[in-house]
């Protein structure tokens, strides 16, 4: 045991693509920042699509690491409604290599004056009206070290938040995905699948990855009805109406992992602040987390930056640093309202009448002035507002969106 604590302003449980932007944030703030991951290297074990929105990317300027860039999507019905949106030319969202992505996010963190530790991760807290007392295990050796904040950023399955008792986000999705050579796609597109055979309440996918695709599903446990995500994705390449499209396929890795969707009753507690999957702030509608993580940083920064110069870290008092997130919350629940709406409380026959009123050219042409990946709700709220056929459901999705949360 080390006798002599390091001390720092702020130690960054996880140092993933959250952490790392956090750790830079702080860092040119002036504050002294610690990073902990847990792995031998940064960027591994991939577990998530890699897709980050351009919005996200221009707060970094990673463009090195983009592996291709998507236009639109080619979305398909439970009995083959194609719906193709977006407009080529257009970036809707960035796939990029994660490894890559998460070193260079983390190598800004340190630049701008973070310090990393890999092969360390913490297995006991003590935390006071003075300090975090955080023993750290790095490699074979134990370390006591001391910060003013504790800031879980070490996601879906976070140690911070599991020891120190903050709660579950409301919905953890399950993952998988494999990475494939030889689909057989249409260039600058995603396409997505839907039905209770392939991708029960919520879709597939098959993401271009440079010369590649990413092939995967998500679903929550309880529409699984005892199958996996592995045997969904065995399923839609092997026995579904698509498999044509998968025959060739040559499988060169795979991944899997949660999807926590739903930020936290309160991602935050005395001196301590969770941020990104670690609070549940992936996208009830994609799952995406990077754009969700990157927002909440930009959102309570300056705030908290001045609440650690002033030692101000009372539970009280980060509350009043994160009142500011409450709008991804409020987002995040209307977001879920009308994905129910739309897709997951649907069953196969309503899924395909909604796709068949998504295929109108009208309704296209809607989808591509007012579509934002980050942003659903607005588009939802314009479909039920705009198109006659949705009317039906707008009293519905009023209700759903005014339940209390």
């Amino acid at each position: 045991m080390d006798s002599n604590p390091s001390l720092w302003d702020v130690v960054v449980v996880g140092a993933g693509p959250i952490g790392g932007y956090a750790a830079r944030m702080m860092a040119e703030r002036g504050l002294n920042v610690l990073m902990l991951e847990e792995h031998l290297e940064i960027g591994k074990p991939f577990q998530c699509a890699g897709l980050v929105n351009p919005g996200a990317m221009k707060k970094v300027g990673l463009e090195h690491t983009i592996l291709s860039d998507v236009f639109g999507a080619r979305m398909y019905s439970p009995t083959g409604i194609e719906v193709k949106i977006g407009r080529e030319g257009s970036v809707r969202t960035h796939v990029v290599c994660r490894k890559l992505f998460d070193e260079a996010v983390v190598r800004q963190g340190m630049q701008a004056g973070a310090t990393l530790w890999l092969d360390s991760r913490p297995v006991d807290v003590e935390i006071d009206d003075q300090r975090v007392c955080l023993t750290v295990k790095r490699g074979d050796q134990i370390f006591n070290v001391e910060s003013r904040l504790l800031v879980g950023a070490d996601g879906a399955h976070s140690w911070v938040r599991r020891t120190l008792r903050m709660g579950r986000p409301k919905e953890m999705m399950i993952g998988f995905q494999i990475e494939v050579s030889g689909y057989i796609g249409e260039s600058g597109y995603l396409d997505m699948y839907t039905g209770q055979d392939i991708a029960p309440g919520l879709f597939a996918w098959a993401i271009p990855n440079g010369r590649t695709h990413r092939i995967g599903v998500w679903s929550r446990p309880e529409d699984l009805g005892g199958r996996s995500c592995e045997q969904l994705v065995e399923y839609l390449m092997k026995d579904s109406q698509w498999s044509e499209r998968f025959e060739n396929c040559r499988e060169n890795a795979r991944f899997c992992g949660p999807l926590p969707c739903g930020l936290i009753q309160r991602p935050w507690k005395q001196r301590v602040l969770l941020l990104g999957d670690a609070a549940g702030l992936a996208k009830p509608t994609t799952g995406g987390g990077i754009g969700p993580g990157f927002e909440q940083v930009d959102l309570i920064i300056e705030d908290l930056c001045n609440a650690v110069n002033r030692n101000h870290l009372s539970e009280k008092n980060l509350k009043k640093v994160c009142k500011p997130i409450q709008s991804i919350r409020k987002r995040q629940d209307k977001s879920r309202a009308l994905r129910n709406l739309f897709v997951t409380s649907c069953n196969d026959d309503e899924l395909d009448s909604h796709f068949e009123i998504f295929s109108r050219p009208e309704v296209i042409d809607l989808i591509n002035e007012e579509g934002d990946i980050e942003k659903p709700v607005p588009l939802g709220i314009s479909l039920l507002r705009k198109v006659p056929d949705f009317r039906g459901l707008a009293f519905k999705a009023g209700i759903e969106m005014l339940k209390p949360r």
